[in-house]
């Protein structure tokens, strides 16, 4: 792991449970320029559990107390969608900066006013879609900002996995939950359309956006057979490239992720994996001037740490974010109701004009 720098961001996560204990809490621990100062949760048994794990120099189960901590920086909210604005909007007003999970929210008019706290408050937000530092999609992205000239037309495909639940419980740490935990008013899992879009859907919207650009129209279909649900879109950019997003859970199959790019001056495609893999995306960049196919090999794929490491910069030195913002995640939030008001209707949906939540 890097070697700590000397000035460390104070940060608290907010929340206890399965995303903080595979991924938060082991960045802020292993971030070269960050540190695990406090973490959050109402449940007395799994925030002891977790505080006597992780060894925070602040343990709070009430969030209003954590952010009244003047040494406190800056928060990671770690819980479940439905809280993740009206959280990050607490921590604005404290005078804190955040790094929610995603998605932003669950309806565009929520995450507008999150928008508008932000601009209120001065402070950084990024959003967690922390597939943007992924090694190999960087190079991509690299190669489409400066070599490969005008884009034609992208495939993007998410395809979760019937088997991937043996392999994320042998890599990931033992999950411990609490009874005590604080759950939303109306169960996630009650409407599965709607729980797979946002678990799911924004990781496939996110990495469509952050290579190609906006997206401005959709024309989705959505098939539901023996278990299995699949989203085709058809995807329309503002730099006039041509899109089909596929969104399928769960394939009879290994898990099946990546893109194709095809460009003026050359192609991408690119695999990738399961995150808790911790691998970066195998990419090969092709480029027609030279006639000689590259990748990206032996790149760092802690994914959650690295996009920790891009927050604390930014917050601390004034680095560019290379994150999501806020605008961004208010796009990932327009696209997926876009996409599931197209599936219900059969037309296209430009996204301007979408309200309202999935």
């Amino acid at each position: 792991m890097p070697q700590k720098e000397t000035r460390l961001l104070r940060v608290g996560v907010l929340g206890c449970g399965p995303i903080a204990q595979a991924a938060h809490f082991e960045s802020c621990t292993k971030a070269r320029n960050a540190e695990l100062y406090a973490l959050c949760d109402v449940a007395d048994d799994l925030r002891e559990r977790m505080a006597w794990t992780h060894q925070p120099r602040r343990s709070y189960a009430d969030y209003d107390a954590m952010l009244a901590d003047p040494e406190l920086e800056a928060v990671i909210v770690a819980t479940s969608d439905a809280f993740h604005v009206p959280a990050s909007i607490k921590a604005l007003q404290a005078g804190k900066h955040v790094l929610s999970e995603k998605p932003l929210g669950v309806t565009v008019e929520e995450t507008e006013a999150l928008q508008r706290a932000v601009a209120q408050s001065g402070k950084v937000l990024q959003v967690g879609h922390m597939k943007r530092f992924d090694a190999g999609l960087q190079a991509a992205k690299s190669f489409i900002d400066t070599e490969m000239g005008e884009m034609l037309a992208i495939k993007v495909w998410y395809c979760d996995s019937t088997h991937r639940y043996p392999m994320t419980d042998a890599v990931q740490p033992l999950m411990v939950t609490s009874a005590a935990r604080r759950k939303p008013a109306v169960d996630p899992k009650a409407d599965m359309r709607r729980y797979l879009m946002l678990a799911h859907g924004c990781h496939l919207v996110d990495t469509a956006r952050y290579l190609a650009g906006d997206i401005v129209s959709v024309r989705a279909r959505l098939s539901e057979r023996f278990g299995a649900r699949c989203w085709f879109v058809e995807t329309e950019f503002a730099n006039g490239t041509l899109g089909h997003l596929d969104l399928t859970v769960a394939v009879r199959m290994d898990w099946h992720e990546g893109f194709q790019i095809y460009g003026q001056h050359g192609s991408v495609l690119g695999k990738t994996w399961n995150p808790w893999y911790y691998k970066s995306s195998d990419v090969d960049v092709f480029h027609e001037r030279d006639g000689t196919t590259r990748r990206v090999l032996g790149a760092d794929g802690h994914f959650y740490r690295r996009q920790l490491e891009g927050f604390a910069d930014v917050v601390l030195h004034g680095a560019p974010m290379t994150g999501a913002d806020v605008n961004d995640g208010i796009a990932s939030v327009r696209a997926m109701v876009a996409i599931a008001r197209s599936a219900e209707s059969g037309q296209s949906v430009r996204l301007a004009d979408v309200d309202g939540g999935l």
